[in-house]
């Protein structure tokens, strides 16, 4: 991996066009990254250069067209692969979002029946448990309730303390020898909590469940190494560090890939076909149905050479580095309190906040006002919100491109929130 010496982000930011624009009269403070991440250019320019190019579709095609189709389609799948530390880039199957990604994990659980001679490790039923925790975003909360309904396992939740951190207190309660799959969020996009790994993986290893962790708001931040972290899948999502929109990636074991049953049927997931049954490809083609978003991978291959070239132990120290300063500067604004984490220890540049009297939207709209656009809302984390007796948060997350100006823009911002709804 290539690490600059250096972090310089205003050459960074020269990559990023929309930065430049003005919105409402103001010059664009974009602090809504964990939402979405703006792209560099390279990563449009590359989209566009393939689309005009090499577009066609993948596998089959013996002509030129399809062949650099396919080349870069399985190209950006071994980049991805080794950008996250996967063994092999066959335990990448690509999805449209991480929400696909834990509902296909999901769907295998709810599909496995010993009647079909499944995998023991994925049969669920009555007296069997899932465990997730209280700060999970909406995606890896529902699927679960889903699941436990349809197959008569009960859903279980390890707790949040006053601090936003993972109750690790109760850990062997929770996490029983009934537990099948402990499946977590490693970075919470809501509280901005860097969760421990090792203390839950261990605990699920010792009562043989499988263990999944949704990665969408740690892999655009900090180094991920899905063999150091011991779990057995790592779902993350392009959108969210530099790439386009509409494709994502469940990481899994290839043992357990080849155990789990299709999520989409279709074209190309097959192996044989009469019409009296079908036989499937091996993993990842038996879980990517369909057309692929193709053009998709050849942007977020290009995205992630970018970030590699940064260097992700520099992403991580910029971010730290912003995350103390944005909690020292929110701590000046009166009536203004963060939710999760208040030390910029075990936690990323998002910070979730309530300003005392004023309702989260009204704090967006005069943000925006002023040119700082930031997310108000639930965040698709409403038990989160719930647990720390508010209805809705004020978040503003920053990445790569962030300034320290641009956060003090923010709190000159909130003081004005504070002037127009005194």
């Amino acid at each position: 991996m290539n690490t600059a010496p250096t972090f310089d982000v205003d050459a960074i930011r020269a990559d990023f066009p929309i930065l430049n624009r003005d919105v409402n009269g103001q010059s664009l403070a974009y602090l809504d990254s964990a939402a979405t991440s703006q792209r560099p250019i390279q990563v449009t320019e590359a989209m566009r250069e393939f689309t005009q190019q090499s577009n066609a579709n993948i596998s089959r095609s013996v002509h030129t067209l399809g062949a650099e189709a396919t080349e870069a389609y399985e190209g950006a799948r071994a980049r991805i692969a080794d950008f996250i530390g996967a063994p092999a880039a066959e335990e990448i199957v690509f999805v449209k979002n991480s929400t696909e990604g834990i509902n296909l994990l999901a769907y295998a659980f709810q599909n496995a029946s010993a009647e079909r001679g499944a995998d023991a490790r994925f049969q669920l039923g009555p007296g069997d448990e899932i465990v997730i925790t209280e700060m999970e975003h909406h995606s890896n909360l529902v699927p679960w309730q889903q699941l436990a309904e349809r197959t008569g396992a009960t859903l279980k939740w390890l707790e949040i303390t006053d601090h936003g951190r993972i109750e690790l207190e109760n850990l062997d309660e929770v996490i029983t020898d009934r537990c099948k799959i402990v499946s977590f969020v490693h970075v919470s996009n809501l509280l901005g909590t860097v969760n421990p790994t090792e203390a839950i993986v261990k605990r699920a290893r010792e009562v043989g469940a499988l263990v999944a962790m949704d990665g969408s708001q740690a892999a655009p931040h900090i180094p991920v190494n899905v063999t150091e972290l011991g779990v057995d899948f790592y779902i993350f999502t392009g959108h969210k560090m530099l790439g386009p929109t509409g494709i994502g990636a469940i990481w899994g074991k290839t043992e357990l890939l080849e155990a789990m049953p299709p999520f989409i049927s279709g074209g190309s997931m097959v192996s044989t076909v009469t019409m009296e049954r079908t036989t499937f490809a091996p993993p990842p083609a038996k879980f990517e149905g369909g057309t692929p978003p193709i053009t998709e991978a050849v942007g977020w291959h290009v995205a992630i050479d970018y970030l590699d070239k940064i260097g992700m132990d520099n992403v991580r120290s910029h971010e730290k580095e912003l995350a103390a300063y944005m909690l020292d500067s929110l701590d000046q604004v009166d009536g203004l309190t963060v939710i999760g984490p208040k030390v910029p220890i075990g936690r990323g540049a998002t910070v979730s906040f309530d300003l005392d009297g004023v309702h989260p939207h009204d704090v967006g709209q005069v943000l925006d006002a002023h040119g700082v656009a930031v997310r108000v809302g639930h965040h698709c984390a409403k038990p989160t919100c719930i647990r720390f007796g508010v209805n809705a948060t004020t978040r503003a997350s920053a990445y790569i491109y962030t300034t320290k100006s641009e956060i003090d823009r923010l709190a000159s911002a909130l003081d004005k929130v504070r002037d127009v709804f005194a």
